[in-house]
């Protein structure tokens, strides 16, 4: 029989072995719990690993004007492991964003990442959130935006979804747009507004398909505003028809008609000096080579000088202007120009390769006299126009400021020939088919140009033509080159049924340089230079 005492003993004893196995017990615990702690952690539910893009340079216009820029988005990918529903998931997902394929499919991928949508909204990614569907994952990335709309579309350009440039400025500096660079260009938006609505009137009111046109520094060869409408908002560039996406100031090449009786005229007055303005051209009777025809719009059926041939605009003394310079020397000196060739020193991609008559025969030397058998771009035609209608000096065209940059200019025309270029570009809007160009104060000079386009089949098709007016401001020391180019316009009863380049485009410009001397603050100019 135990003792009390003994009994006593032997329960303090159990407890102290309790005690210390429960301390035992916690203590392994302990010590796992802390080599766990110390484990990598487990592998992540979803494996992408594809490091974020680093922020795109912006874009910016002469005076710092936002035109391009990243900002902070999101997009949603899926893991389709973890989607319990598929199904219902998928349709959730179809009601928010319908035009983003078979989510079905999407969901039922052996994958463990699949874009669902690229840059959503606020409002679509808290309906996504709303769905509580934990394999829906959002993911943080770059959103390029335009804050100016389809404003310089075509020569600002647009990226893809991941931030890699496909067209215009986007493409063509690429590189340091990537690598966060900033990149200025010569346009000045305030201009570019202006143009843009004037090409946009001129197509509205003569119901024309489209339109084009530029506004160059002479003495720079910046472009201060370059527009083809109709346009495209360059965030949604995808959404938008090729048609709308088609850049018609450097890509396309048109006929464009009269426009040539600059350089054709310039040829004429840089190869006979002496007899320059004083020559006389008998364009009585239409102008005949072999089985070609040549014809004036507006006859004047007399003998014409060199100063009334361009002032009237006729074909036929543009014609014997060309004959007697000679196929070589005509040719040699659009050469120079820059007209046979694409446009070698623009950066963007988006550019046309000239038409040119192959083989150039002699009736091709005087239909190029007055821009028909040629077609080239709106702006390759601009930067030639700056040269012979400017200070002779050719300069290729800059769409990026490069600070500190010399100025690159050739010689393309004498100053004699420049300067009296001048007087017969002021001479048609004074009295010739530009009247309708004329802005009191600010002296503008030009040509117009109305030529029909190429028929389908053959030959030229009456009932389409292209209008356009290039024009200078002011005319007897040019600084500035505008050029306004309606493809298709339909005459009205304003117009008394005419579609051409002074009924269409003239207006136009004149409209654009009122706009520019309010913008610019460029005081009223007398005929001799003066202020007034």
């Amino acid at each position: 029989m135990h003792r009390p005492s003994d009994t006593l003993r032997q329960a303090q004893g159990r407890t102290a072995l309790l005690r210390m196995g429960f301390a035992l017990m916690f203590l392994i615990l302990a010590l796992r719990a802390g080599e766990v702690a110390s484990w990598p952690p487990p592998p992540q539910p979803h494996p992408y690993e594809e490091p974020q893009r680093p922020r795109r340079g912006n874009i910016v216009d002469a005076r710092g004007a936002l035109l391009a820029t990243d900002i902070a988005g999101q997009s949603l990918y899926a893991d389709p492991h973890l989607i319990a529903e598929p199904d219902t998931t998928a349709q959730a997902l179809a009601r928010i964003f319908p035009n983003a394929g078979d989510m079905t499919q999407k969901l039922r991928q052996d994958a463990r990442f699949v874009w669902l949508a690229r840059h959503i909204s606020p409002a679509q990614a808290r309906a996504v959130l709303e769905i509580g569907e934990p394999g829906l994952v959002f993911r943080a990335e770059p959103e390029r935006v335009y804050p100016q709309g389809p404003l310089a579309a075509h020569l600002i350009g647009h990226t893809d979804v991941d931030g890699r440039g496909l067209a215009g400025v986007e493409r063509a500096f690429d590189g340091a747009l990537a690598a966060g660079q900033d990149v200025r260009l010569t346009i000045d938006i305030r201009l570019q507004h202006a143009l843009e609505r004037e090409i946009g009137a001129a197509m509205e009111t003569f119901s024309a398909k489209a339109g084009a046109g530029a506004i160059l520094e002479i003495a720079t060869g910046r472009v201060l505003a370059g527009a083809s409408l109709p346009d495209f908002d360059p965030a949604r560039a995808g959404a938008a028809s090729a048609d709308r996406r088609f850049n018609r100031l450097t890509l396309g090449v048109y006929e464009l008609g009269s426009l040539f009786k600059v350089f054709s005229t310039a040829a004429f007055l840089e190869a006979y000096p002496k007899e320059g303005l004083a020559a006389r051209f008998d364009t009585r009777e239409p102008l005949r080579s072999g089985r070609f025809v040549i014809r004036d719009y507006h006859p004047e059926e007399r003998i014409l000088t060199t100063a009334e041939v361009f002032e009237h605009s006729s074909n036929i003394g543009a014609a014997l202007m060309a004959e007697r310079v000679g196929t070589e020397r005509l040719k040699a000196f659009y050469a120079a120009l820059g007209l046979l060739e694409p446009m070698p020193a623009w950066p963007l991609s988006e550019v046309g390769r000239p038409l040119v008559p192959r083989p150039w025969r002699d009736i091709s030397t005087l239909t190029v006299s007055y821009g028909h058998g040629i077609a080239v771009s709106p702006l390759q035609l601009a930067t030639a126009a700056a040269a012979v209608l400017g200070d002779g000096r050719l300069r290729a065209p800059k769409i990026v400021e490069e600070i500190g940059a010399p100025v690159a200019a050739r010689q393309v025309l004498s100053t004699a020939t420049a300067q009296t270029m001048h007087t017969l570009a002021r001479l048609v809007v004074t009295g010739g088919t530009a009247k309708e160009a004329d802005v009191l104060g600010y002296a503008i000079g030009g040509k117009t140009g109305t030529a029909e386009k190429p028929g389908a089949t053959g030959g030229y098709d009456s009932t389409r033509i292209i209008s356009s007016f290039v024009g200078v401001f002011p005319a007897h020391a040019p600084r500035y080159l505008i050029l306004i180019m309606v493809d298709e316009p339909k005459g009205t009863k304003a117009s008394y049924g005419y579609a051409t380049g002074g009924w269409v485009a003239a207006p136009a410009v004149a409209r654009l340089v009122q706009s520019m001397a309010h913008i610019l603050m460029i005081p009223p100019i007398g005929e001799s230079g003066n202020n007034v």
